[in-house]
């Protein structure tokens, strides 16, 4: 089997759900041909996540069109390095742009935060993995202002949070997280799940949840409470088992929530119901 094939689609959901976090513009095909794909299997909405300003206009627009999406704007964390100090890994052969260049690009966040159709504000946080020290500066400047921008608008904050556990939870604890906040790809360990709990933050799951070397990643989600507990596929990354390394759409949902209704022992249809009323609560729809 090719690892460019796209996987199957698997036995539909008995119970609709919700993608928490894809990005539509990153797949293959037409967007009609992707939410026909994930209806088809009981997926019936999904929030499409913008990581530039490109991206985040056309998340916007592409939620103003279709009614089983909705928008989330931002900019990503590695992108607010790339504004300011240019692009040294030369992918867009990017000058520097500086502080004003940050603050231009915020600015249209804020813009486009403002509208009906975007009910989010991210993926926005911090990555200790592709940002080295030159660029953190710069990355938690972005981050406090996405807070604000969430808090001024009343829309959910996404959080991206690769290898940064302790800086994101010191900035959300310094800035003040927005009353609806969600770790998206949730990848802290089952202590800083507690946390999130406390602290009434949603926690979404991705398909990385099912691959073999994922075991903290599992005892992470069997303390997550029901009412806090998300489902995603970041699509096309995170594939999950058996179909790891080929592309992810949202239609694979059902697979991901599959395994996860296994770690926390408990029924798909039950899980199912709780993720959907649960991404409506975070997104606000």
């Amino acid at each position: 089997m090719s690892r460019t094939e796209a996987p199957p689609l698997p036995e539909p959901l008995r119970v609709p759900v919700a993608d928490s976090h894809t990005h539509l513009d990153m797949q293959d095909g037409t967007v009609d041909e992707g939410l026909a794909r994930a209806a088809a299997v009981n997926v019936t909405t999904v929030v499409q996540v913008g990581c530039d300003v490109k991206g985040s206009r056309w998340a916007a627009e592409t939620a103003a069109a279709h009614p089983s999406v909705h928008a989330s704007v931002a900019l990503h964390p590695n992108e607010a390095p790339r504004i300011v100090h240019g692009d040294p890994e030369g992918r867009g052969a990017r000058e520097p742009g500086g502080r004003a260049a940050l603050d231009e690009a915020l600015a249209e966040i804020d813009a486009l935060a403002a509208l009906p159709h975007v009910r989010a504000v991210g993926e926005t946080g911090l990555d200790h993995f592709r940002t080295g020290p030159e660029g953190m500066a710069a990355q938690e400047e972005s981050f406090r202002a996405h807070i604000e921008i969430a808090k001024r608008h009343g829309k959910a904050l996404v959080i991206h949070d690769r290898e940064a556990h302790a800086d994101v939870l010191r900035v959300l604890a310094d800035a003040g997280a927005p009353e609806r906040t969600v770790f998206h790809c949730y990848s802290g360990d089952a202590e800083m799940a507690r946390i999130c709990a406390a602290a009434g933050w949603f926690m979404s799951f991705a398909g990385n949840v099912t691959f073999k070397n994922a075991q903290p990643l599992r005892d992470a989600l069997a303390v997550v409470p029901d009412a806090l507990v998300l489902v995603e596929t970041d699509a096309p990354f995170l594939t999950p088992a058996p179909y790891r390394g080929r592309p992810n759409a949202p239609y694979l949902i059902p697979v991901t929530l599959r395994a996860m209704a296994e770690v926390r022992n408990t029924d798909e249809d039950s899980l199912a119901a709780a993720v959907y009323d649960n991404t409506a609560r975070a997104f606000d729809f």
